[in-house]
This record gives C-alpha cells, sequence and structure tokens, in this order.
C-alpha cells in the first residue's frame, strides 16, 4: 500500500514538472500551481478552487492538460473541488460567501433607449454583447452626461440571457473596501468573475484609487481571458480619461469604443411624449429645452405631475409659464458659452480660467468653433467670451476642432447640432 502511494506521489510529481515545461511560468503559478492534483481509477483529476477557474483553465489550458495526461497513460478531469478545498487554497479567513450590498434596479429594455441615426453604431453594439460573446471586449461607451449610457447599459443587462453582475464605479469601489474589512476579498473577486457579462457603469470613479484600479484592471484581463463580455461607461475617451496611468487607458481602448450622441430634437420629443406630455406641446417644446436626457426627463416629470396635482390639460400657455427657467430665451454669446456648458458638462469657471486638461481643451475648442459657425463674432470677439483668449489661440482651436471633427463623425454631428441650435 506504502509503496502504491510513493508512486502515485511520484507520478504526480512527474505529471507537475511536465506541465509546468509546457506552460509560461507566470501562467503556471497563477492557474496550475493552486489546482489540486490526484489520480483516480486512470484519471488526472484536477481540482480547482471555483467554478471560474475550472472553466478558464479548461478553455485556455485543456489540449495541453489532456496531451501530458496522456503521455502517462491517464485521462483528464477538470472539476471544482470540495468546500473544504476553496477555504484552504483560496482563503485563510471564516469567509466562504459574498453577497453584494444591495442596490436598486431600473428595469429597462431596449425599446426604452429612443436612438438616433448618430446612436445606431453604439446600439447595434451594445444588442451584440446582449445576445452573447462578441469579438470585442471590452466595449468602452462614452459621451456627456445625460446622453444615455446609463439606460444602455441596464438594457445590456435586462437583455441578457447569461449571468450579468452589474455595478456602478463607485459601487465597485465601495465593495471592494467592503470585502478587504470584511475579510471576503477572494470571495468578491469570485463573484465578479462567475459571470458571463460584468457591466461598470462610470468608470470614472476609479480614477485615483491605485489599488481599486489594479483589481479591476486584473479582473478585465481575467474575464477577457475567458472570454466573457465587459462593458464600460464613461464621460470621456479612455485617451482623456484623467487619474489613470497609460496600462489602464491602453486596456479600456483594447476593445471596441463607441460614442453616444446627445439628445436631439426628435429624441427630446418622444421622451416628452412618453412621459405624458401631449403630443402638440411635446412638439413644441422639444427644440427649446437646451438640455440632456436629464434635463428632458425633469421638464417631462414636472408637466406630468402639475397635471395630475391640479388636475388640468396642459396647454402651451401654461407650459410656458411652468417651464420659465428652463425653456431657452436669450441666445446672446455669454447665454451659449454657459448653455454649452451645462451640454458638454464643464463649469464655467473652468472654461474661463487656464485649466489645461485634454478635457477643457476640448470642451473650449468646440464652444469657439460653435460660436464660429452660429455667430458673426470675430476670432478676437470669440476669444473673450471663453476667458480672454486672444486671435491666435483661438485660430489654433478652431483648426485642432477641424481636424478632429473630420475623423470623427459624431463630434461633427454634435458640433453641427449645436451650431443650427444656436443661428
Amino acid at each position: 500500500m506504502q509503496v502504491a502511494a510513493t508512486k502515485q506521489m511520484t507520478n504526480l510529481e512527474n505529471i507537475h514538472g511536465a506541465i509546468a515545461a509546457k506552460i509560461d511560468t507566470a501562467a503556471f503559478s497563477t492557474w496550475i500551481a493552486p489546482l489540486d492534483f490526484e489520480i483516480s481509477n486512470d484519471t488526472l483529476v484536477l481540482r480547482a478552487v471555483n467554478q471560474f477557474s475550472a472553466d478558464y483553465v479548461s478553455s485556455v489550458y485543456e489540449n495541453v492538460l489532456t496531451d501530458v495526461a496522456a503521455s502517462f497513460g491517464l485521462a483528464l478531469n477538470i472539476c471544482v473541488g470540495g468546500a473544504a478545498n476553496v477555504l484552504s487554497i483560496a482563503n485563510d479567513n471564516a469567509a466562504q460567501s459574498y453577497t453584494p450590498a444591495p442596490s436598486a434596479t431600473n428595469a429597462a429594455a431596449f425599446d426604452a433607449f429612443i436612438s438616433c441615426d448618430e446612436n445606431a453604431f453604439v446600439l447595434s453594439a451594445c444588442k451584440k454583447v446582449a445576445a452573447g460573446h462578441v469579438s470585442f471586449c471590452p466595449l468602452f461607451i462614452y459621451g456627456a452626461s445625460g446622453c444615455g449610457k446609463t439606460l444602455l447599459a441596464n438594457c445590456v443587462r435586462d437583455a441578457s440571457s447569461n449571468r450579468v453582475v452589474m455595478m456602478t464605479g463607485g459601487g465597485f469601489v465601495a465593495e471592494f473596501t467592503r470585502a478587504l474589512r470584511d475579510h471576503k476579498i477572494f470571495a468578491f473577486k469570485d463573484y465578479c468573475r462567475n459571470c458571463d457579462t460584468f457591466i461598470l457603469d462610470d468608470v470614472d470613479a476609479l480614477a485615483g484609487k491605485r489599488a481599486t484600479t489594479e483589481e479591476f484592471l486584473q479582473l478585465l484581463i481575467d474575464l477577457r481571458g475567458a472570454g466573457k463580455n465587459v462593458v464600460l461607461t464613461s464621460s470621456t475617451t479612455p485617451n482623456n480619461l484623467t487619474g489613470f496611468d497609460r496600462r489602464a487607458q491602453s486596456l479600456f481602448a483594447s476593445g471596441l469604443t463607441a460614442d453616444v450622441a446627445m439628445p436631439n430634437e426628435n429624441v427630446k420629443r418622444v421622451m416628452l411624449m412618453r412621459g405624458g406630455v401631449s403630443a402638440d406641446v411635446a412638439a413644441a417644446l422639444s427644440n427649446r429645452i437646451a438640455g440632456n436626457g436629464h434635463m428632458v426627463s425633469g421638464v417631462a416629470n414636472k408637466i406630468h405631475a402639475y397635471a395630475e396635482l391640479m388636475n388640468t390639460k396642459i396647454t402651451m400657455d401654461i407650459a410656458e409659464r411652468l417651464l420659465a427657467d428652463t425653456l431657452k430665451k436669450s441666445k446672446t454669446p455669454i447665454a451659449m458659452v454657459r448653455d454649452m456648458c451645462d451640454k458638454l458638462g464643464v463649469s464655467y469657471d473652468a472654461i474661463c480660467g487656464a485649466g489645461r486638461s485634454r478635457g477643457l481643451v476640448m470642451a473650449r475648442g468646440i464652444m469657439m468653433t460653435v460660436l464660429h459657425g452660429a455667430t458673426k463674432l470675430s476670432l478676437a470677439e470669440i476669444g473673450n467670451y471663453v476667458g480672454g483668449r486672444d486671435h491666435a489661440t483661438v485660430m489654433y482651436a478652431l483648426k485642432q476642432i477641424e481636424k478632429q471633427s473630420a475623423a470623427d463623425l459624431v463630434l461633427c454631428a454634435q458640433i453641427n447640432d449645436m451650431i443650427a441650435e444656436y443661428k
């Protein structure tokens, strides 16, 4: 009996060494070394600490492991070990399960997202992700506040038939911190990886949080390596994210990056009608609401609440009086600049200040381009309305935006829409 046990141990050591010789050292240490090796009934049994690890090893290393096992006259079986094995390998504390803090859910389907021609591409990409595995990972969705990024993320979650884990950026930070505090970090890792699609809404919230960002980047790499889908949303492109190093920016940009355009006049009209506003009032208001999707929803809620509380039908006269603080009135250059600040998600003080971040420079350039196209102001006058910039600075900004809009159709359409709105 002792001789048989010694022989089996020797075989396991030989098998261990044979696998190590065929797999990269880092990959072997990460994925193969933690497995529990056993020979049972002429079968090499490899027990993983959780289902995610078992699935990943099977999908990536099954051919290599099968060849090694066959060279020793053995079949191969990759499975998940018992609870005791999971605990002893993955964790040395008492936490065996992880449950995220309760969060509100927003039931949505793709028909809840009112699309326009500019958003046809990103909508198609989201539907593809919801339908199953795609060739691109991650899908990085970006756009200004109120354009519909979160709604699209909710649509992907609710339309997917497979398991989806969705968190906000702030929620991921909070849950990661809670898992560390409660000694449940390994269970938290397993929870995030045990899915077919992982969605992080507002990746900007991870900016400057080094440990959390590193954890998320490793999660992204592991999910992509296992053939899973990842959807990220942000207020800006990966290259313009602040508080992230180049490695993080390049990983975010390594899949498919897609813009979400702001609601146009037709989208606003449909949103108002869905919110209970009559068709004639919605048509009249759609081109007078200078704001994003959040603003349109607020207008619809206000009109609906007034009609319900006052038991009256909303006419255009009532709507104008009710929304006196919301509807566009003035088209003076300073009013245009302040309105564009709201659209682009930047403060007026920052635009007029000395800040030179990519986001601010881009916003200033867009504002200068819109003022140049919508008004008869001279370049010097335009510069005065965006913080006292001189003629040469405005000219340079116009040329830069012209180059970028030539390569970015969404940016070009956004600028053209704003010029038409302010003329």
